[in-house]
């Protein structure tokens, strides 16, 4: 069995905030190397259950992420995560926004279902074990930095 990425730290804002600026705003710290084009002109996700996540090129072309399938602003967000795959081989992030005192959030993150992916598997968890150690500084950042 592959174990799920768990990844456990605070920010410095409120979890509302926490979670506009992950959903809203995650074109504003999304890094441009870990999209599909290097170039997105909009980083989009829908706010619904079955809402995609996506990037926009400036000239149109759409690039599938993932599809929300947990929408309870501002407490939890989970979707299937298919960047640069195939949907057929997607894997599940959950994420639990969680106020601790007035100014800052606990963001607790799970990233699972690589058993499903057969010998895929683990590769694709180190893959991504190493994405989110890119990308989570940018929001850490937007946030208002580690709490």
């Amino acid at each position: 069995m592959t174990e799920p990425l768990r990844l456990t730290f605070d920010v410095r804002c409120s979890r509302e905030h926490a979670f506009r600026v992950w959903t809203v705003n995650i074109a504003q710290w999304w890094p441009a190397d870990h999209t599909v084009s290097g170039e997105p002109a909009a980083i989009v996700v829908e706010g619904l259950v079955g809402g995609r996540i996506f990037e926009r090129t400036a000239d149109g072309v759409v690039h599938e992420w993932g599809e929300v399938t947990t929408w309870d602003p501002p407490r939890h967000l989970g979707y299937q995560w298919y960047l640069r795959q195939d949907r057929a081989d997607a894997s599940q992030v959950d994420i639990i926004f969680t106020e601790q005192g007035t100014s800052a959030t606990r963001i607790e993150i799970e990233h699972h279902g690589w058993d499903r992916l057969g010998a895929k598997g683990p590769d694709r968890r180190r893959t991504n074990e190493a994405g989110w150690r890119g990308v989570l500084p940018h929001l850490i950042e937007a946030c208002g930095g580690p709490a």
